[in-house]
């Protein structure tokens, strides 16, 4: 019989460092300038989509699972306007990661389905269902991401609304 939880672990620690690994690939080559360049009127920056997905994570698993105590200020994670160094942007992304993974590896058969709520995360009624959407949420704005970055490699640049 196979080892249904320590293959959920496996998977899902796996699956992360991907999202991780695309996040690098896309954003590591940008300019400090082009990763806070956003070149719609609207959507977000690849900095301000890794500030988000930094938060994401930090608040659904590392508060929520990990009880990191992390307090979430999900609006800045779209609107910062100080514009970090992408160095510490990507490197709290990469911490946020590593507690993401440990926190998978520490589930065991009977964390999987233990009880899990959490604002604006209305079904995710256990513990598997917020890991399962965490990754597809994350992937959602890696996608986003490479379409910025191929973008950005035209030269396109921040476009104002009346154009």
């Amino acid at each position: 019989m196979t080892d249904l939880s320590g293959t959920i672990s496996s998977d899902f620690a796996t699956y992360y460092e991907f999202v991780a690994g695309q996040v690098h690939k896309w954003a590591d080559p940008l300019t400090q300038e082009q990763f806070w360049c956003n070149p719609y009127t609207y959507g977000n920056s690849v900095g301000h989509l890794v500030l988000h997905l930094t938060g994401n994570l930090s608040y659904y698993i590392g508060a929520r699972v990990a009880e990191t105590g992390y307090v979430r200020h999900r609006d800045r994670e779209f609107a910062e306007t100080e514009q970090p160094e992408k160095k510490k942007v990507l490197d709290a992304f990469d911490q946020t990661i590593a507690m993401v993974v440990a926190t998978i590896r520490r589930q065991g058969p009977a964390d999987w389905l233990k009880p899990y709520s959490a604002e604006r995360e209305p079904g995710a009624d256990e513990r598997f269902m917020i890991f399962l959407r965490c990754a597809g949420h994350a992937y959602h704005h890696v996608g986003q991401i490479i379409f910025l970055c191929k973008e950005l490699a035209k030269g396109v640049g921040p476009q104002s609304a009346s154009t």
